[in-house]
């Protein structure tokens, strides 16, 4: 019995020296920033752009215009969703395992990303097609600047989102 409770206090210790080794991984429910970017937020975004826009081609030698805009109470509520969870995506941009080793300029855009993020539910929720419109082109604008300072990582081609590599995990970290 006293040989089986030191056996078992050796191994109690040797996995607390274990795990005491390494610094605690960093929450990242969505995978690196790239990951998230690519699979989350660009998709969010695109589905509240493509809600409102205006297509002008040209058939047969004429130019053709269509306007797309929600017309139920379910295309509306998509909308909204979408300026719904760009801003918790937001939010979670905001948090630690995403913002650090970044500058002082990351938590600035994440809370654009979020501030704007309100004004599109609020666009959302007016049912006005107008103003879905402009602050899509906010959002844009938003996007627009933190991927001037923090630029996207290519996708390689022939693939349709990012996929984690031990590369990119590794250049994520820091």
């Amino acid at each position: 019995m006293l040989q089986s409770n030191i056996r078992f206090a050796a191994a109690l210790g040797a996995a607390l020296v274990l795990s005491s080794c390494g610094g605690a991984e960093p929450d990242l429910p969505y995978g690196t920033t790239q990951l998230m970017m690519a699979n989350e937020v660009q998709p969010t975004a695109e589905a509240y752009w493509d809600s409102v826009r205006y297509v002008s081609e040209l058939v047969d030698g004429e130019a053709i215009f269509t306007e797309y805009e929600p017309k139920t109470p379910e295309d509306w509520a998509r909308v909204e969703a979408a300026a719904v969870k760009l801003g918790e995506l937001a939010e979670t941009l905001k948090t630690p395992a995403y913002a650090d080793g970044r500058g002082e300029d990351w938590a600035i855009f994440a809370q654009g990303l979020v501030d704007v993020s309100k004004r599109a539910q609020e666009a959302a929720q007016s049912r006005d097609p107008d103003k879905v419109f402009e602050v899509g082109g906010l959002v844009y604008n938003v996007c627009s600047a933190c991927h001037q300072v923090y630029p996207p990582l290519q996708v390689p081609e022939g693939q349709t989102s990012l996929e984690p590599s031990p590369e990119s995990v590794a250049d994520d970290a820091t």
